[in-house]
């Protein structure tokens, strides 16, 4: 069941050439659902920072962002995990920019990792600053610099 006010996301995910588009094989995900609620969450999972570390570390380029306001997971939290793959600050902690205005913050790791906060953004990031986020995807997706 699609939350209250998603329901145009969940038609969307759900239509056969939006999943073909994006590679879902038929049978492995039946159907899309916002967030899964029903996830009992009775067992750990294993940490998945060595393969974040193995991606990373063959030059595939990397994205990781957080809305500055998502109490779900804090962007104190992704931090963490990111330092604990132990690579090196090649751009320090410093504010990036869309429209002449500050849109969060950003440091540049090595193997091409880029970690950016979206200035005023929830949990899900681009829902609460589209403009912030269709940028920051702009410039990483052409190589520039946030």
């Amino acid at each position: 069941m699609q939350e209250k006010g998603y329901s145009m996301s969940g038609i969307w995910a759900n239509n056969r050439a939006v999943r073909e588009a994006l590679g879902v094989h038929k049978g492995t995900v039946p159907v899309w659902l916002r967030c899964n609620h029903g996830t009992p969450y009775t067992t750990d999972i294993r940490s998945s920072v060595e393969y974040h570390r193995s991606l990373t570390s063959r030059g595939y380029r990397s994205l990781i962002y957080s809305g500055d306001h998502d109490m779900t997971v804090p962007f104190i939290g992704t931090q963490a995990w990111i330092r604990s793959l132990g690579f090196a600050v090649v751009d320090e902690w410093r504010p990036w920019y869309a429209t002449g205005q500050v849109a969060g913050f950003t440091t540049l790791y090595a193997n091409n990792l880029t970690f950016a906060t979206i200035k005023g953004g929830g949990h899900t990031a681009p829902e609460y600053r589209p403009k912030e986020c269709l940028a920051m995807v702009d410039k990483w997706l052409s190589g520039r610099p946030l």
